[in-house]
């Protein structure tokens, strides 16, 4: 299969190669948020000519680390605030996806004109291979990687592939071709590392693979080649106030591909599904319910995984091949296949990136089994949603531990799920008092059976070991973000792995 890009035209609206490069020699750039993606900017926009401050709300004594890493570029550096004076000196504002657009210093920029980018929108304009977006509420990370893994395993087939193809055209065609090869598949975005690092290694043979967040949506006006939308639940409420502005940021990886470009949307998420009409070019569906009449995607049947396209249909692999639990990563899966089918990748190299596949970290992770009881971790798991598809996966009995910080999310759907599901509750961190609000008043002798109160995490996990039973799941899903107490989720589920790893 041959997948034709080439890159967007902003004016034009035309698709043209190799036109949107931006020369930043002299530009005068504001990074704002000195986090992996603002070091991640700096780095190129300074080895690229530009002018560059960063600029981070924290103190320096917080931000040693990323000077250091940055210590041999001429980069210079305003922490402690985002002094709005810094603007009166500044063409373009480039944003971590951390700082939003009602931080004052960025709605100062919004006033004078100030062009906003951010180190995506970047990668984007000079990327110089096929792209593949990944973006939803939940499951982005498991499919990215997913769809990385099977990248990884074309490489040689794929290649093989390719310059059969290429024997056989004639001069003409091979001039008018963009057949992917994909060499190398680089992996990151919104996980990882961002790509911008690695961008001037890349080749036109390379597939560049993307976990985009509604956050770096927000300044792009570049899509993917072929664009993910896997469901849209609620989330980010802190960030976008109302459902229709977090919807709208989304769809923005739809809203500039060309009819030469693919969007793959969950068929069984009216969030995501209610898009297709935004799709300007070839869609592909994934889900549990049966594929629309001449739709092209994923699908189950009997057990298997099957793949459609307008030239055929194949049984692709066994459901029982997918390790993962739960339904919500069977449609990871289902939707890693949509798009590795609509990149053309071979079909036993999606057979093999999904064998073997135990997961990513901090996503429904088995820690360990202690006293007969094994314990998850997952805290990625920052809003209800996902704790609510995390109780789900088990059939055992269900120690749950709940809280972090609320990000104005409803709790309500999930208590009901744990009166049905759970038969231990602990709360912890600032969420705490408005989860056991919406649990409403204990059932006598219904679920959850207990439920304990405490100030943090550690305070969690000993409460959970104290209820915990042969036979018992326990479960870090918090519903809530991890800012309370930690620097990220991720820091987050590492100390429970250690809390938990020396129970004893």
């Amino acid at each position: 299969m041959v997948l034709r890009f080439t890159e967007y035209d902003y004016d034009k609206g035309l698709k043209t190669t190799g036109e949107m490069k931006t020369n930043w020699r002299g530009k005068r750039v504001l990074i704002v948020g000195g986090g992996r993606q603002g070091q991640a900017a700096a780095r190129y926009l300074a080895c690229h000519g530009a002018r560059v401050t960063l600029n981070d709300q924290r103190p320096s004594e917080e931000m040693r680390v990323a000077q250091s890493a940055l210590a041999d570029l001429p980069v210079s550096w305003v922490l402690g605030g985002h002094p709005l004076e810094l603007l009166d000196e500044t063409d373009v504002v480039c944003l971590s996806g951390g700082v939003p657009l009602t931080n004052p210093i960025v709605s100062q920029a919004l006033k004078r004109g100030i062009q906003l980018t951010n180190d995506t929108q970047i990668f984007m304009e000079i990327v110089p291979c096929p792209t593949i977006g990944i973006t939803g509420s939940a499951g982005k990370t498991t499919t990215t990687t997913l769809v990385g893994r099977m990248a990884s395993e074309a490489k040689d087939e794929i290649r093989k592939l390719a310059l059969s193809e290429v024997e056989g055209m004639k001069d003409e065609e091979k001039a008018d071709s963009s057949f992917i090869f994909h060499p190398s598949a680089f992996v990151g975005g919104n996980i990882g590392d961002p790509l911008l690092n690695y961008v001037d290694e890349m080749q036109p043979g390379d597939l560049a693979i993307l976990e985009i967040s509604s956050f770096q949506l927000e300044q792009m006006t570049i899509s993917p080649n072929i664009a993910a939308i896997l469901n849209i639940t609620p989330n980010h409420l802190d960030r976008h106030a109302t459902m229709a502005a977090y919807t709208a940021a989304k769809a923005r990886i739809l809203e500039f591909q060309s009819a030469q470009d693919t969007a793959i949307l969950g068929r069984d998420d009216p969030g995501a599904w209610d898009l297709r009409h935004k799709v300007r070019g070839r869609l592909y569906s994934f889900g549990f319910s049966p594929m629309p009449e001449g739709g092209q995607g994923t699908f189950l049947r009997q057990g298997m995984i099957h793949l459609r396209t307008q030239d055929e249909e194949t049984a692709l692999l066994a459901e029982s091949s997918v390790k993962l639990r739960g339904d919500h990563n069977r449609l990871n899966v289902l939707a890693a296949c949509a798009l590795a089918c609509a990149a053309g990748l071979p079909l036993e190299a999606i057979r093999a990136g999904i064998q073997d596949f135990h997961g990513v970290a901090h996503r429904l992770e088995l820690v360990r089994e202690w006293n007969g009881a094994r314990w998850y971790n997952d805290s990625i798991a920052t809003a209800p949603e996902r704790s609510l598809a995390a109780i789900r996966a088990f059939d055992e009995p269900i120690v749950l531990l709940l809280g972090g910080r609320d990000k104005n999310l409803p709790w309500e759907e999930l208590a009901a799920l744990v009166h049905e599901r759970v038969d231990h509750l602990v709360l912890f961190g600032e969420a705490a008092e408005k989860i056991n609000a919406a649990l409403g008043l204990a059932v006598p002798g219904g679920r959850p059976f207990t439920l304990a109160r405490c100030a943090g995490l550690e305070g969690a996990v000993q409460a959970a070991a104290g209820v915990a039973e042969a036979g018992d799941v326990v479960l870090l899903s918090p519903g809530g973000t991890s800012f309370d107490e930690f620097r990220d989720f991720e820091e987050r589920g590492e100390v429970f792995r250690k809390w938990v790893s020396e129970l004893s």
